[in-house]
């Protein structure tokens, strides 16, 4: 029989750390901490296969699941001496989601479960603080109504708003039992008349309730657009956790926080984190108060009057910070935890590997290798690839003199720049319209995650160094500055109010997410210097990866930028790139016009200049390491002029008639381009195109050899081959060249002639094709609209469609479509090989920065991947881990 249900508590548990696919990353964690003898509150994890078996089956629970709830609260009854519903000693409960990895703030928590009019008269009589029991059934009566009932959170704030300037009262801790009576009155005949129901009494439909709306909560648009985002399968679904609660809120010897085991922005190893003390766990990561620094060297870092935990609570510290470096040292990780101490007694709540931005990454995996604790090839394989942008983020001129407007936390590093926009629903119009825009709002919750991954930045004028804003942004590598208590959203006008001034929504700020500072107007920008962490992680991955690393490139900036991050060779150099700039397009559009072969071979020796000296420069700049060229692969009409203003002009320049060029235009018109005429199509019918681009490289190889001393290899690719007698064709007039060009400078060239396997029946006929070609690239951008029969620019109207309805898991212009596309890479890898055993390959498209295409390339065996040059470390990174994972790591 399925087991729905695993209990954990008073140093026993069910369940353990590597059951996290079962009983998700917090029920997983929670029984470990049991296991080790820590101090968990006692409780039970449903298992995620019952809200997979919920959602499918009608919001239904699987047969057998309510029996096991009640024989494991009974266990939770005994080891609390406390009974659920009772009105003596009543058990109260939290229930809370459980995701196999983390998903900060996207699915629902319901606290206080149990209360009623009954037990909140016991809870108070229990505790001795009828106030306290009061709160918690108001806090638990809001809690529930929105996420079980499903009333919105701002119709109880403005009942609790009201009643508190009606009786001046400034904080909630101000409020009195008798007001806080008042108020639970008001939400329960709220509640009758908004939803006509009453709010349910029985605490085991309370229980049903909540633990359905948890599973419920997998699939509301935040959860959803959260996993989309981050790669994460819908057939995970959600574990539950249902615990016995303990209270932060029994006043002042009582607190409640959330810290990390080292700074999870810099990675520096010293205890991090922030508490608040009489408040309950949402309070702290809500923002809704600004909480207290953990450690007094924080404290004081950070300017606050407020005592830290270490000064306030010496004890209850002393005990967290030994649990922090037991934990630390049996998960040989960097935690993130939260706790509440309940009456000076600690508990531990939760456990899982912190979130931390790029740069602390680093620094943590390097100094865990150096404190023995992990070895070189688990350091590397503990960064995230994709993070690795993070580290490329521009930062503000420290020599500039920008008009600071306010400060907060630096809540995640990095600086940006952008229009003001105050709502989720404006960033996101804002990013169709190609504005950079920066996210301002009072506080963020996990309905703006869609704005926030549309805006540049995110400033926040409440919360703390853990609050949803800063998580999610340091999640998803956007500089946000959090709790700038100085400025003021007004929502109301749409307006930034601050000392003195107004700044209302498309005014532009810049913010620092490293240092806090928030700016008036665009700052002038630095790129970052990479640290000596990313150094050793860098020089660790390449010691350990099998696949060398290329980049895509036809300028020598972008060449220069790739080899300044290791690239290992040109893996695509896209040679229509160099004819677009100056006056190279109007010696283009000469040639593509001319009516004759001679005019044509007229048009051609002028470019032939342009292109060996850009090719030359290439390969003094890879300097001996591989360059592939590509020979000219777009239609030609995509040279041509568009405007009638532009007709005008280049019929003008090159001595046509307008009229007679618009014909020509109009004859060069394709109805279907991306399938026409185009790459070794356009070779064979007009093969004086080849011949010129190939004395270029081979006459460039020459002239790169002698003023460098290093050899020379060009690889030349032929774009858009189906058939060998493409290859066939277009490799005779290359090889002609290449024979002459040596006869006239009395030097031998090494080159290479391949092609680029971009059709499915270039891969089905990889055999026959690889009997003349020495190298294949996949071309996996046209592979993947070839094989979909999909335009990758029209994709986009329909895919986010077919992914949010589970039709694709992801999209596979991002990642690789491994059981289509990957299956004629694999096909064309082994029948190519079979004919050509040494035949290199090697993947050019967008795929070749992508880390999960990667692990697919260390798969079958190819040999390198090329990538736009900035995604170089990334792919680097992402190579070794695929070899890591591959079990060739050496």
């Amino acid at each position: 029989m399925m087991k729905w249900v695993y209990n954990f508590g008073a140093g026993k548990a069910e369940g353990r750390a590597d059951l996290a696919e079962r009983l998700g990353g917090k029920g997983a964690n929670l029984a470990e901490m049991c296991l080790m003898g820590l101090p968990v509150p006692p409780g039970l994890t449903i298992v995620a296969d019952a809200c997979n078996h919920f959602l499918v089956e009608g919001r239904h629970f699987p047969d057998g699941l309510k029996a096991s709830v009640v024989e494991g609260l009974q266990k939770i009854e005994i080891q609390t001496g406390r009974k659920f519903g009772s009105a003596n000693q009543p058990l109260l409960l939290s229930v809370r989601s459980g995701s196999r990895v983390s998903m900060p703030g996207m699915m629902d928590t319901v606290l206080n479960l149990g209360l009623n009019d009954d037990t909140v008269v016991a809870l108070a009589r229990d505790t001795g603080d009828e106030r306290f029991a009061w709160d918690s059934y108001r806090r638990f009566i809001e809690m529930y109504g929105g996420v079980v009932m499903g009333l919105g959170h701002d119709i109880f704030e403005e009942i609790l708003d009201d009643e508190k300037a009606r009786l001046g009262r400034a904080l909630d801790t101000e409020m009195l039992a008798a007001e806080w009576q008042g108020v639970v009155a008001r939400y329960k005949d709220m509640l009758d008349e908004e939803l006509g129901q009453s709010f349910p009494m029985d605490p085991m439909a309370q229980l049903w309730g909540a633990i359905g709306a948890v599973f419920s909560s997998w699939t509301n648009n935040r959860a959803i657009t959260y996993r989309m985002l981050h790669n994460i399968p819908d057939d995970w679904g959600t574990a539950v956790n249902v615990q016995a609660m303990v209270f932060g809120n029994l006043g002042n010897s009582s607190a409640t926080g959330v810290a990390f085991t080292r700074n999870p922005s810099t990675g520096a190893r010293a205890l991090y984190g922030e508490f608040l003390v009489n408040a309950q766990g949402e309070d702290v990561v809500a923002g809704i108060r600004t909480p207290q620094s953990i450690t007094d060297q924080a404290r004081i870092e950070t300017g606050s009057e407020k005592p830290s935990l270490e000064k306030l609570m010496p004890e209850a510290f002393a005990e967290f910070t030994a649990v922090c470096d037991r934990l630390e040292a049996h998960y040989k990780d960097m935690l993130d935890l939260e706790f509440t101490i309940e009456r000076g007694k600690l508990w531990m709540l939760q456990v899982r590997p912190g979130k931390r931005t790029a740069r602390a990454a680093m620094r943590i995996a390097v100094d865990m290798v150096s404190e023995g604790l992990i070895s070189e090839a688990e350091a590397v394989d503990r960064i995230d690839p994709s993070s690795l942008d993070q580290l490329l983020h521009p930062t503000i001129d420290p020599n500039a003199r920008g008009e600071i407007i306010g400060s907060g936390l630096p809540a995640s590093p990095g600086a940006a720049a952008g229009e003001i926009v105050f709502t989720s629903e404006a960033a996101l119009i804002a990013e169709k319209e190609g504005r950079k825009v920066i996210l301002v709002r009072t506080e963020t919750s996990p309905e703006d995650i869609h704005g926030m991954h549309a805006a540049e930045g995110i400033l926040t004028t409440r919360g703390g160094m853990t609050s949803h804003a800063a998580v999610v942004a340091r999640g998803m590598g956007i500089p946000c500055v959090c709790g700038a208590g100085n400025l003021r959203v007004d929502m109301r006008n749409h307006e930034l109010v601050g000392h003195g001034f107004k700044l209302s929504e498309g005014d532009i700020i810049s913010i620092d997410g490293s240092s806090g500072q928030v700016l008036k107007g665009l700052q002038p920008m630095l790129q970052p210097e990479l640290s000596p962490d990313f150094e050793k992680i860098m020089g660790w991955a390449d010691k350990i990866r099998r696949m060398r690393v290329r980049t895509n490139a036809e300028t020598p900036s972008d060449a220069r930028a790739a080899r300044s991050f290791g690239a290992e060779g040109i893996g695509l150099c896209r040679t229509e790139h160099m004819f677009f700039e100056g006056d190279r397009i109007n010696q283009m559009r000469e040639m593509i016009l001319a009516e004759t072969i001679e005019e044509r071979r007229e048009a051609l020796n002028v470019l032939l200049p342009m292109q060996r000296a850009d090719f030359v420069e290439l390969f003094e700049i890879m300097h001996g390491t591989p360059v592939t060229i590509r020979l000219l692969d777009p239609p030609l009409h995509e040279f041509l002029p568009k405007s009638e203003e532009e007709i005008d002009e280049v019929a003008a320049r090159i001595g046509m008639e307008a009229v007679h060029l618009r014909e020509r235009i109009d004859a060069l018109h394709e109805f279907n381009p991306m399938l026409g005429h185009r790459g070794c199509r356009l070779h064979i019918s007009h093969p004086e195109i080849v011949e010129m681009q190939a004395r270029a490289i081979f006459e460039a190889a020459v002239e790169a050899a002698r003023r460098t001393g290093a050899a020379v290899v060009p690889e030349i690719m032929v774009p858009v081959v189906g058939l060998k007698a493409e290859l066939d064709y277009v490799k005779a007039r290359i090889d002609a060249v290449a024979k002459s060009v040596m006869d006239e400078s009395g030097m031998k060239i090494e080159y290479l002639v391949g092609t680029m396997i971009e059709l499915p029946r270039a891969a089905l006929r990889a055999h026959v094709i690889a009997e003349v070609a020495e190298f294949f690239s996949y071309g996996t951008n046209d592979l993947t609209q070839t094989t979909f029969g999909m335009s990758r620019d029209d994709a986009s109207s329909f895919l986010p469609t077919y992914m949010q309805k589970g039709i694709i898991e992801r999209d596979p212009f991002v990642n690789l479509d491994f059981d289509g596309v990957g299956e004629l890479i694999q096909i064309a890898a082994e029948r190519g090989r079979r004919t050509r055993p040494g035949l290199k390959l090697g993947i050019c498209g967008e795929h070749g920065g992508d880390p999960v295409s990667i692990n697919f390339c260390e798969q079958w065996g190819l040999d390198y991947v090329s990538c736009s040059p900035f995604r170089v470390p990334i792919a680097k990174l992402a190579a070794a881990q695929a070899t890591i994972r591959s079990g060739r790591n050496p």
